[in-house]
């Protein structure tokens, strides 16, 4: 099971990207454009946006397949990393892939445990 299913209980859309491109929805409560923390992986409105863009990256680099204790969320555009991971390198790379994922600002790894 991936990221994406085990986090939000979703099956991955066929479509899903990691960096869509926006669809000319426009944010509910304001009527502007949609954040990009807010962007959903097909390019709509979705409140958790950012962390299901995160989870699907993480789905599709290989060398995370392993890390099925760490748990995303975000706040903002901050990408939030919970749980254990097996070494430091695990999370420095599930670190590097959060960065790359448009409206991430930041990534808050201070609850992630290095537990072998």
């Amino acid at each position: 099971m991936g990221f994406f299913q085990r986090l939000f209980g979703l099956e991955k859309p066929a479509d899903a990207q990691v960096n869509p491109q926006p669809t000319e929805e426009k944010h509910p409560e304001t009527g502007g454009e949609v954040p990009p923390e807010r962007m959903g992986v097909n390019g709509e409105f979705d409140q958790n946006g950012l962390a299901k863009r995160v989870a699907l990256a993480f789905d599709e680099d290989e060398s995370l397949d392993d890390l099925n204790s760490l748990f995303v969320a975000q706040t903002g555009g901050t990408v939030v990393l919970r749980g254990e991971v097996p070494s430091q390198d695990k999370l420095n790379q599930a670190i590097q892939v959060a960065e790359k994922v448009n409206g991430a600002t930041s990534v808050n790894s201070d609850d992630v445990i290095i537990a072998p």
